[in-house]
């Protein structure tokens, strides 16, 4: 069940993760979701904090006593505090606003994972030569090496590495790794991309994932 009072969001959401095959309940404040779970039982709740009627907290803390199902707080208050307070009432994880749709998919499949209402086995990892991006468990390896990423450098090697060979123009970057990010600008991807090649390419002067396609974009080279 996706809990989320504005409307574009909550439809972005929704079509995400029908994608991973999930059904998708939306409602769009804090009475209705209580009522929904209490009705439907969702194997996972992804709870905006800020809605009407009933605050996403309060939902939060009386879901919790509840029943044990999994909630995910979508939040705009990325204080330390604010996302501590919602753990210390039963949260089980939270996203700060804005974020990226993948990401959000990602961590509803870890999630049901943990909880044991989806199989260890279930997860995606996308494999090109000798990089390994884990989408379940937020992990990329390039051979036996672990590498850390930003979540918008994930988000990118995420959309490049799952079509290997094709060309992605930058805008198409950002409306697939950056989901809400509306005002992102197309230089922004450059930056990210500069970094990422640091972090994945042995020699970033001569990608062998990361490459550019002058004129079009990049695309994820296929290293035999």
């Amino acid at each position: 069940m996706v809990a989320e009072d504005d409307q574009k969001q909550a439809h972005l959401v929704r079509v995400y993760l029908e994608r991973d095959g999930h059904s998708v309940h939306v409602v769009s404040d804090g009475r209705s979701a209580l009522e929904r779970c209490r009705a439907y039982r969702p194997d996972l709740v992804v709870l905006d904090v800020m809605m009407p009627v009933v605050d996403g907290l309060d939902v939060c803390r009386i879901l919790r006593s509840e029943s044990d199902v999994p909630i995910l707080l979508l939040t705009a208050r990325a204080t330390e505090n604010d996302l501590l307070l919602g753990l210390d009432i039963g949260a089980d994880d939270y996203i700060t606003k804005p974020y990226s749709p993948r990401e959000l998919a990602a961590r509803v499949r870890a999630l049901l994972r943990r909880s044991g209402r989806l199989p260890a086995g279930d997860t995606d990892v996308l494999t090109v030569g000798d990089l390994r991006v884990d989408t379940g468990k937020f992990e990329v390896r390039v051979g036996e090496r672990v590498v850390n990423l930003t979540a918008k450098e994930f988000g990118i090697l995420q959309v490049l590495a799952a079509e290997p060979g094709r060309v992605f123009t930058r805008a198409q970057i950002i409306d697939r790794a950056f989901g809400f990010d509306h005002f992102v600008e197309e230089r922004t991807v450059d930056a990210h991309v500069m970094n990422l090649r640091r972090k994945v390419e042995a020699d970033p002067s001569e990608p062998r994932y990361v490459q550019t396609v002058y004129g079009r974009g990049y695309r994820m080279g296929e290293p035999t």
